[in-house]
């Protein structure tokens, strides 16, 4: 069996990029982000601060499996906008990542050609200038074991060099955990016999 492939490429803070064709401007703003609900919340506030914009046009990918996704046109034609962030997204290879393109309209019409190369390339401009990071796809792990096991478990997440918090050291003890997607089989084959229980969190 192939090791699980648990890394993926996010950025590490906010870049911006621009494009102008025939008076319509396109700025390119791209997010980290890890919910659909901050995608949702910075999306409303840009509405807010480029409320004269004529349109606010959005993509997104989530986690290492880049879904939950979305593109959304906000007013232009179906395919011109949304859909070419999210491919400017995807040849960039990244994830946990939101680009939303704001376009003042100029008074001349860019057609359907002219509105593609606007968002591909505003996107591309912002995320050739973010800053690119390897993230690691992890579970978290709620624990609990009986005092009389604490050396067996700690013995385990010593071993594994897995990250705890959240401890709670009693006669019943319990800890969160950290666990990268390519070590979770094993730590739960590992560690499941000292335990009392052990929740997905």
């Amino acid at each position: 069996m192939g090791q699980i492939k648990d890394t993926y490429q996010s950025i590490t803070g906010i870049s911006d990029g621009l494009f102008k064709d025939n008076g319509s401007r396109f700025i390119a703003l791209a997010y980290p982000v890890e919910t659909v609900s901050e995608v949702k919340d910075i999306v409303d506030s840009l509405k807010k601060e480029y409320h004269d914009a004529r349109h606010h046009c959005y993509a997104y990918r989530i986690g290492l499996s880049g879904e939950p996704f979305r593109a959304n046109d906000d007013g232009e034609p179906s395919g011109s906008a949304g859909r070419q962030i999210l491919s400017q997204i995807d040849s960039f290879g990244l994830s946990d990542i939101l680009v939303v393109v704001v376009r003042y309209f100029g008074g001349i019409k860019l057609g359907i050609p002219g509105l593609i190369r606007a968002y591909r390339t505003s996107t591309a401009d912002a995320l050739g200038k973010a800053n690119v990071i390897e993230k690691v796809a992890s579970r978290h792990y709620s624990l609990s074991f009986d005092y009389l096991e604490m050396n067996n478990v700690m013995k385990v997440l010593k071993e594994m060099e897995i990250p705890q918090y959240d401890q709670e050291f009693c006669q019943t003890c319990c800890l969160k955990v950290k666990v990268r997607l390519s070590q979770a089989d094993d730590f739960l084959q590992r560690i499941e016999k000292y335990l009392l229980y052990l929740n997905d969190i």
